[in-house]
């Protein structure tokens, strides 16, 4: 069995982590596996948006350590050049939005995985944990960079050397996640946003998340110059002229993603 299920409905590529009895742990295959349907979701012009989940119980429990009987013989370098950040990458260039959809565990780089994500969602009950602490390493998949910049400096250091677990209603009411929703109507609410985005102005969703990603690192005279370009960029699409004329027809628009 496939240890990531792909699928298309409604717009949306559904991906799914598919190691349940590993708490969907990465191993190099499963790791590689979805880098390949990351590239195939965006290159799909069906595709206009991209759910991410897990299987089974938990969402990601980082790496799997099983993969070797002999923890020095971890290549660490390797495993984060070749295949976490490759991933993380993927996730923040995408020119798609990305729902994370934590069902449950979401560990090491398995919570920084879902944080990744431009929308991320969770079960009330779920739990993040920042476990790299529990065996003596430290955050990777992005975690040091997106972590602190969604919760502040002293919280993110507080959860990444504790290793405090986090339930998906805590994660919520300190801004690290966008919604948690009660675990009985989670996977219905989820995939209705999802549904939802793909129906939107996909180049202007791509416009919004580079203007977003670059606001961390430019000043305020340089994110206006860019806010400018790229609204030129946004005011030349498709979907501008529908909008618009569905504004002065009083309907509501059909748009194509283009």
């Amino acid at each position: 069995m496939s240890s990531i299920l792909y699928q298309v409905e409604k717009n949306v590529a559904y991906i799914t982590l598919n190691r349940p009895e590993k708490y969907n742990s990465f191993n190099k295959e499963m790791a590689l596996t979805l880098q390949s349907k990351l590239d195939e979701a965006a290159n799909d012009n069906q595709v206009r948006c991209i759910y991410l989940t897990g299987s089974g119980k938990g969402f990601c429990a980082g790496q799997d350590l099983g993969e070797t009987t002999e923890p020095s013989k971890l290549d660490f370098e390797q495993i984060i050049t070749e295949r976490y950040n490759p991933i993380i990458l993927r996730l923040r260039k995408m020119n798609k939005p990305i729902i994370t959809a934590v069902n449950g565990v979401a560990a090491g780089a398995g919570a920084n995985l879902a944080l990744a994500g431009d929308i991320v969602l969770a079960k009330e009950s779920s739990i993040f944990v920042q476990a790299f602490i529990n065996i003596g390493l430290i955050p990777d998949c992005g975690g040091t960079f997106i972590l602190p910049r969604l919760i502040g400096l002293q919280r993110a250091i507080a959860l990444c050397i504790t290793g405090d677990k986090v339930s998906g209603s805590e994660a919520a009411a300190m801004g690290m996640i966008y919604k948690a929703i009660p675990d009985d109507i989670f996977e219905s609410e989820s995939k209705a946003l999802a549904e939802k985005l793909a129906q939107l102005p996909t180049q202007g969703i791509a416009l919004t998340k580079q203007l977003m990603n670059k606001s961390f690192e430019n000043n305020l005279e340089q994110q206006l110059e860019m806010e400018m370009k790229l609204q030129v960029a946004a005011g030349q699409t498709t979907d501008f002229k529908e909008g618009v004329h569905a504004f002065i027809e009083k309907r509501k628009p059909t748009f194509s993603g283009k």
